[in-house]
């Protein structure tokens, strides 16, 4: 999440929150009970067998003899290719038998049996029906989905289109259940939905986000990662950053940093740029500093159960398009299969069906925007496929069916849609696979993918694609990018009249000295020179790679930033299996030593959910803790956890600091804290909620009760980080064993080369006290 999350319960979570909440808290099951956690796995869904003809709902009379919408709802999932999270919700098939069957029975399904029997019914169903075309419905309602799998198959662009507004976001998503690889990459470089005005998104085009993240919201890092981009050619779509600080004032500094460099380029009307803050907080920077805010950043889910944990409803997002009125640039949304059962909120729908719930969400919000934008609605969408983790699916033929099947969705639903070819480190998938799929699915043509100074993201710990994959990719197979940028790009001498790279090819020094004669700057080109080798090697000391020419081919990374990539990636590995030791554990002050119901470390990261539930001797050990308190219950409770990453708890300088600066600041604000220290081995974030609602089970009500959660991020990165995970609600809440990631904030990004200790625990010590209600001194939310 961001290096602090300084903000109150209204601000939802961005995307590096559900990563480290998806990736570090792990996964739960829609019908996961908060009073009766269970690290066991639902049962696979079984088809026997099914009769000529039959479809699924008379197959469901014959088994059940009325309608049954659990059953419905399983043999939807168990037409899908087999993915752990379908699994996780039990409607995945048990066997390559069950999804035949379960393929038969969808095949033989009407559209308006479908259209008439949602999946699952909330406001996000009653918008998707509203915004979908009647009139085209009407030409397709008769249809069996095999035969829309026919038509889609068999008939032009032009025929596609005079349906495809009248398919609901069910029946999309039941289409690539229907389909081979080979059916969906034929579906999807046949239909194309180009940004109105630009060829972004056009067949033959494939653009690029440029995502310049730091560790540290460092201006300069983020400015010249973004010269970097420029310096092969890359970047037309938007400079989208992650923020780490999600406060105001922080977002507005990064705001003004990548609007400084469209405004000197003159490039306003060519790519916007965002800050992928919650969208309030870019609400709430532009009206507190107006014109530093272009395209507006959300990430979607496909219930609104999900969209309430990132706390956004439909009205909100509708009254933010109805903002974009007479402005060229309008919103952006991240989405990927699996958001809704890492956060519990399935509510037993297969994630494939729930990723096109989100593109119908983000169709009815394009049509809202076309009514106010002059040059047409400006929305896309970027699909993050495989940002959670091994939960959601671990292999990288997995990540290619992910990518296909919701191109064809996003497609279908008339979206501009570009994709996030991406892996976790704790998945099974290499820095050489990510090219092998990078290879199976640009035959598919996305509009756009993401773009790096390398494979791995300095700040949210995993691989995509970097400056010189779209390089490789766009040589390989064609691909132009946005003819406005194109043409910027031979301005900026980066790319020659006939179109080939020049001499400046993968230079940002060049990039940095045409920005600064653009602002005026008379110094020579030795002088600019010096003076951005001198940020660069500032920029790298604070972990950040700036990428520079290239290795033997024009698309490789240079030797020697390919040799430190690559030992990144090890010592990630390194560390993801890495475990408390046990003299770490015993130089911890009056350490608690408890297991969770994980086996062992391949059982933790295989399972996530055995992470967040103690064995039955951690949990007799945390009841004792609890007994030996009696009637003087302390306000908080620190629990250290390994997560994904062990080092970034035992390396030098890490966890003491935090220890005791925290412990001194409580302390001197009157906080009466518990003396032990829970060590938990195999630990997700979960485990400190369970931990919690045993411990103040007996708390006053009216009062609040605290967790510190120290936890180990995704490893990826130099830094090793750790973050720390706040609790606190009231005893009447603990009791009631409700507790999740709604109520917690975040202080993460952790390390002695990072946000420092010290400095951490200061910002822990202001989150508290916003949360309770007390006058803040040095919040940095507002800016003091």
């Amino acid at each position: 999440m961001n290096k602090g999350l300084l903000s109150d319960a209204r601000d939802g979570l961005s995307r590096r929150d559900l990563l480290l909440v998806a990736g570090t808290a792990a996964a739960t099951i829609a019908s996961y009970s908060n009073g009766a956690k269970s690290a066991s796995q639902p049962d696979a869904f079984s088809i026997k067998d099914v009769k000529q003809g039959e479809d699924i709902f008379t197959y469901i009379s014959r088994m059940k003899g009325s309608f049954e919408p659990t059953i419905y709802q399983q043999i939807i999932g168990a037409a899908n290719e087999f993915k752990e999270g379908d699994q996780a919700i039990g409607v995945g098939a048990d066997n390559d038998a069950t999804r035949r069957y379960a393929r038969i029975l969808l095949t033989n399904t009407k559209l308006a049996d479908l259209y008439a029997r949602p999946l699952f019914q909330d406001d996000l169903q009653q918008l998707i029906w509203q915004t979908t075309d009647q009139a085209q419905y009407e030409k397709v309602k008769d249809w069996t989905m095999g035969e829309l799998k026919e038509f889609l198959l068999a008939e032009p662009e032009d025929e596609i289109r005079g349906v495809m507004n009248g398919l609901t976001s069910d029946t999309i998503g039941c289409v690539p259940k229907l389909m081979n690889n080979e059916e969906l990459v034929s579906v999807s470089r046949k239909i194309f939905n180009a940004m109105p005005g630009t060829k972004l998104g056009a067949k033959g085009y494939m653009g690029a986000r440029i995502q310049p993240n730091s560790p540290t919201d460092h201006p300069d890092d983020i400015i010249w990662q973004v010269f970097d981009a420029f310096s092969y050619a890359t970047g037309d779509i938007v400079i989208g950053t992650n923020p780490v600080d999600s406060t105001v004032n922080s977002v507005a500094t990064v705001e003004r940093a990548l609007k400084d460099i469209v405004d000197t380029f003159k490039l306003q009307d060519v790519i916007p740029w965002c800050v992928l803050s919650h969208i309030d907080v870019q609400a709430e920077v532009g009206d507190s500093f107006p014109k530093t805010v272009a395209t507006m950043f959300q990430s979607l889910a496909g219930t609104d159960d999900c969209n309430k944990i990132f706390d956004i409803t439909i009205d909100k997002i509708l009254k933010y398009a109805r903002a974009k009125k007479g402005q060229r640039y309008g919103l952006y949304f991240e989405t990927g299969q699996g958001s809704e059962f890492t956060n519990g909120a399935a509510n037993g729908v297969d994630m494939m069906v729930l990723e096109s719930r989100k593109y119908g969400f983000s169709r009815a919000v394009g049509l809202e925007l076309a009514k106010v934008q002059p040059k047409g609605a400006w929305l896309h969408v970027n699909d993050v496929a495989g940002f959670i983790g091994p939960e959601v699916f671990k292999s990288r033929d997995q990540l290619v069916r992910c990518c296909l099947e919701d191109l064809v969705m996003g497609k279908l639903h008339g979206l501009t849609i570009g994709l996030d070819i991406c892996t976790t480190l704790h998945m099974t998938v290499s820095l050489d696979d990510l090219d092998w799929c990078q290879d199976q699915i640009m035959p598919a043509n996305p509009a756009y993918l993401i773009a790096l100074p390398t494979k791995n993201d300095p700040m949210l710990s995993y691989l995509t694609t970097s400056f010189q994959d779209h390089v490789r990719l766009r040589e390989k197979f064609g691909f132009k990018v946005n003819d406005a940028i194109w043409d910027f790009y031979k301005r900026l001498g980066v790319v020659g009249k006939d179109n080939r790279y020049t001499a400046n090819y993968g230079n940002p020094l060049w990039v940095y000295f045409q920005y600064r004669l653009a602002k005026g700057d008379k110094r020579s080109r030795e002088q600019v020179y010096a003076e951005g080798r001198q940020k660069m090697r500032e920029i790298e000391k604070r972990g950040v790679d700036i990428a520079t020419g290239h290795g033997r081919n024009r698309w490789d990374l240079n030797h020697t930033l390919s040799t430190k990539v690559k030992g990144l990636y090890e010592d990630a590995k390194q560390s993801l299996w890495t475990e408390f030791t046990p003299e770490f554990i015993a130089g911890i002050p009056d350490a608690v030593s408890v297991h969770t119901q994980s086996r062992d470390r391949n059982d933790y990261i295989a399972h996530p959910m055995s992470g967040e539930m103690l064995n039955a001797e951690g949990l007799r050990d945390v009841e004792r803790l609890r007994d030996a308190w009696g009637e003087d219950i302390p306000q908080g409770q620190i629990v250290i956890s390994d997560g994904l990453n062990a080092k970034a708890i035992m390396d030098d300088g890490h966890l003491a600091p935090y220890l005791e600066e925290m412990r001194r600041l409580l302390a001197t604000a009157g906080v009466a804290m518990s003396n032990k220290n829970i060590v938990v081995t195999s630990g997700r974030v979960r485990a400190g909620y369970r931990i919690g609602e045993v411990l103040f089970a007996r708390a006053n009500p009216n009062s609040f009760r605290g967790i510190l959660h120290i936890i180990g991020e995704r490893p990826g990165t130099m830094h090793h980080a750790y973050s720390v995970y706040i609790t606190v609600a009231k005893g009447k809440r603990w009791s009631e064993k409700d507790i999740d990631h709604d109520i917690t904030k975040l202080v993460s990004n952790v390390a002695d080369t990072a946000l420092p200790p010290n400095e951490a625990a200061r910002e822990t010590l202001t989150i508290i006290r916003e949360i309770v209600g007390r006058n803040v001194n040095g919040s940095r939310r507002y800016g003091e």
